[in-house]
């Protein structure tokens, strides 16, 4: 079996350290912020890292610390706290953004790639007003739920499973089986507007 590279035990290493004890199986679902460390140079966080605007200029790289724990390439933003088990929830402001993609990636996914473009993550895309679940840049269409202001989303970790969840009905509406091999982290990309992020929630009851 290959060993993993250096840059990933890196990345690995600074999620161990950074983000503490993982999440465990608590009444209360994981409580996050996002990640400055690891947002792109086109994204700015806001209301005390809870919400993420993206800026067609966005910031001048040479303003922006380099490090291994930033993406690169894609408009994406990790959050600071990690799942290894449980069940948990949080929602997602998504009115004011027409294209972005919301899930759960591995902490160490490569700062190359985009969510839901590899294997490493799993999301639920919205753009040209249509939304899709991804997973290894593969598409599958979820109709059924528009545009609201709001999105929630279920993670089950030893089920495997990630819903996106109709907060008005507090039902699912499309379920993304997964196959997730280590920690994974709330993860987010956007490429206009803004999203605003809501943690620390229980799950709600008939989930």
């Amino acid at each position: 079996m290959a060993l993993p590279s250096a840059r990933c035990w890196n990345l690995y290493r600074w999620g161990a350290k950074r983000w503490g004890v993982p999440a465990g199986v608590t009444r209360r679902g994981i409580s996050f912020k996002l990640e400055e460390k690891t947002a792109h140079s086109s994204l700015a966080l806001f209301r005390g890292d809870t919400g993420v605007k993206y800026g067609l200029v966005g910031l001048e790289p040479t303003r922006v610390a380099l490090n291994v724990e930033r993406f690169r390439e894609w408009a994406v933003v990790l959050a600071d706290a990690t799942v290894t088990g449980g069940r948990h929830y949080w929602e997602v402001t998504v009115k004011r953004s027409q294209q972005f993609r919301i899930g759960v990636a591995d902490v160490d996914m490569s700062r190359d790639s985009c969510v839901g473009a590899d294997d490493r993550s799993w999301v639920f895309s919205y753009a040209q007003r249509k939304w899709h679940s991804m997973l290894a840049n593969e598409k599958a269409p979820i109709e059924g739920i528009g545009h609201p202001e709001k999105v929630g989303l279920l993670l089950d970790y030893e089920a495997k499973k990630l819903c996106l969840v109709d907060v008005s009905q507090i039902s699912v509406v499309h379920t993304l089986q997964t196959d997730f091999r280590g920690p994974v982290t709330p993860a987010f990309a956007l490429w206009d507007g803004e999203l605003l992020t809501h943690s620390g929630l229980e799950v709600p009851k008939g989930l």
